[in-house]
């Protein structure tokens, strides 16, 4: 064809006159005129002429012909028709605005020249976009670049990598690649490969270019090969890469996913995915300014600044799924702690908090130690953000808090017939240990320390030592508060369920107020008579005789109770030399109930010593089961 085409040219050229080469607008339309510039570009290769057409793009200028410019491209015939060029002049035209610039236009230039391109997933976007800037159509070449360009990305469509790579890449031609619905289809193709369980389609292996390899390894093609059994591909393996992605590629990639029936797990596995790898401040220990570079084809990109991760945060927030316990406490308190430091809307914080709150139990105590970062700081941590998780806690487990008040409460019969009971517990833990570590700041409020305390039913806590641990460092460190507010913070525990270690330490705490000191004498002297009678009745049915060493035994147990009664008896004579008009119970009442302290003690030494007859078999080891507490070489330490 190209030698008929050169015959018809030179014998059109023979024919003609050099005049007739400055042709007028309506010849310059004929293929006449085109079959001359077929011989001019001929001539001027096969001559080495000189090029008749400068094209500028950038600071690369390129040193053409007309007519395989002219064939191939609309934009550049229209633009060239229309300019009047002088004889002996060059034409200059600057196309500083081509998509993909100079490197993409020389692979246009070869397809002009009939030199064959390589097309690749990284390449293809940004030929397809300059072909239609230059409206490189099947108008004016049958198989022109736009049309070459649309079968090369209908095929890869099918392989995850390249789509992945065309997304990519998409990035810097948008709204060009949004307008031609290479984005749309991409997303299209990624969505729904990785709403499919690659176990059984294989999506994740190559799917256009994909036979047998003579390596061995095992590429999809449409069946799996017998001579190698498919590896188990994980749930999480297209997080990788889509974190490569731009976040509004990211985000539209996200919904398509959602819209197909993606599971809540895989869309927020994902998104913490995605943070963790923009978001160095998601790590405790690690700085916000120690970020990390996104690499890609283009080149390396910086860590994103702190606008940029504010909306960053705020847009993963709103994609998260509501679901429940989906995403994990602890990254939702880290996003929430990065929330507060880049100062994001009140929106954002708010919605992490309400998402706190739900699942609360599922929480550790170092990510609630959120540095308090107002304008108006008053303490080390911010607590109103604790004090507003836990008050959606709360909430959202109202049916265990609708139990009367007033009534008697067996905890064990609780926790079995109440399931919202058990993250209550772990709740009421966590807020124990939370006001321990932060009672240390004196510059938390006796009222916000009570606040926080008292928002744990009393059920909540199987045993309070922990109550009681924060209330001891808060009392230590904040040695100016009043009687009354001392007695109004040790209303926050509840003595009876205290340990044998935590009543020991109660007992000697003189930073504890001398009513609750009683208090614990009496439910311990109270424990330890019910103890004593239901060893009593056990030891009735089990032998008619009891040994000797039940006496030593009960006068072990009375030795211990007339301890505390003595620590009591010493606590009330070293407050005789300090009376003080604020004391709540006066001297006399003390005495008075550490006088029927003592009468109950009488009264149990006299049961035991009728129980002194002799027997054979020794019961030291029973004695011993029935009086777990009655240990006196422990401690308790407040911390």
């Amino acid at each position: 064809m190209v030698s008929t085409l050169l015959s018809k040219a030179f014998q059109l050229y023979s024919e003609s006159s050099e005049d007739d080469w400055d042709c007028d607008m309506e010849f310059a339309q004929t293929d006449e005129y085109f079959l001359r510039l077929a011989y001019e570009v001929v001539m001027v290769c096969t001559n080495e002429l000189p090029s008749d057409i400068i094209i500028e793009i950038g600071e690369m200028p390129f040193h053409l012909h007309k007519f395989p410019l002219l064939n191939r491209s609309g934009f550049l015939q229209k633009i060239i028709n229309e300019k009047h060029v002088e004889n002996g002049k060059d034409f200059v035209l600057q196309l500083h605005d081509l998509p993909g610039g100079a490197k993409t236009f020389e692979l246009i230039v070869k397809f002009c020249y009939d030199v064959k391109i390589e097309l690749n997933a990284h390449n293809v976007v940004a030929v397809r976009c300059a072909a239609e800037h230059l409206s490189m159509t099947e108008d004016h070449f049958e198989g022109n670049l736009i049309a070459q360009t649309e079968i090369f990305l209908n095929g890869i469509y099918g392989d995850w990598k390249d789509s992945m790579n065309v997304l990519e890449t998409c990035e810097e031609f948008l709204p060009l690649a949004e307008e031609l619905h290479i984005v749309t289809r991409c997303i299209n193709s990624l969505a729904m490969k990785a709403c499919t369980d690659p176990n059984v389609f294989g999506w994740p292996m190559s799917g256009r270019s994909s036979t047998k390899g003579s390596e061995g390894n095992a590429l999809w093609n449409g069946i799996f090969s017998t001579a190698e059994k498919p590896k188990f591909v994980e749930a999480d393996w297209w997080y990788d890469d889509a974190s490569a992605l731009c976040l509004p590629l990211y985000k539209r990639l996200i919904l398509a996913m959602e819209s197909r029936g993606m599971r809540p797990e895989g869309i927020a596995g994902s998104l913490m995915f995605y943070s963790k790898r923009y978001l160095r401040g998601l790590s405790r220990n690690s700085s916000f300014h120690d970020g990390t570079s996104r690499v890609n084809p283009i080149g390396p990109v910086s860590a994103p600044s702190e606008s940029e991760q504010r909306s960053l945060v705020e847009e993963i927030v709103g994609l998260l799924p509501r679901e429940k316990g989906v995403t994990s406490t602890t990254f939702l308190l880290r996003m929430l702690r990065t929330a507060m430091i880049i100062h994001a809307s009140p929106a954002c914080r708010e919605n992490l908090e309400s998402r706190i709150g739900v699942q609360l139990h599922e929480a550790c105590l170092e990510d609630l130690l959120i540095p308090n970062l107002g304008y108006s700081v008053e303490t080390l941590y911010d607590m109103d953000c604790v004090q507003r998780m836990l008050d959606h806690f709360m909430s959202t487990n109202h049916s265990a808090l609708a139990v009367s008040p007033g009534a008697v409460i067996d905890e064990t019969q609780l926790i079995d017939s109440m399931p919202s009971l058990t993250p209550m517990t772990m709740v009421a833990k966590l807020v124990d240990g939370y006001l321990a570590e932060v009672a240390s700041d004196v510059n938390l409020k006796y009222t916000k320390f009570q606040t926080l305390g008292a928002v744990i039913p009393d059920y909540a806590r199987p045993i309070d030592d922990g109550i009681y641990r924060a209330i001891d460092i808060y009392l230590k460190c904040h040695p100016w508060l009043t009687d009354s507010e001392r007695e109004q913070l040790c209303r926050l525990m509840n003595c009876q369920k205290l340990s044998l270690e935590a009543c020991m330490h109660a007992a000697q705490n003189e930073r504890l107020p001398l009513r609750v000191v009683v208090q614990v004498l009496f439910f311990e002297q109270l424990r330890l008579r019910t103890s004593i009678a239901g060893w009593f009745f056990v030891s009735d049915n089990v032998e008619n005789s009891v040994n000797n060493n039940y006496a030593s035994c009960g006068n072990l147990a009375i030795t211990k109770s007339n301890d505390l009664v003595g620590i009591a008896e010493n606590e009330i004579t070293e407050l005789e030399g300090h009376k003080n008009e604020g004391m709540v119970m006066g001297i006399e009442d003390v005495r008075q109930r550490l006088a029927e302290l003592e009468k109950d003690c009488s009264n149990m030494r006299q049961e035991i010593e009728e129980l002194g007859k002799p027997s054979k078999s020794s019961s030291w080891s029973l004695i011993c089961k029935k009086f777990p507490k009655l240990g006196f070489g422990s401690s308790y330490h407040s911390g």
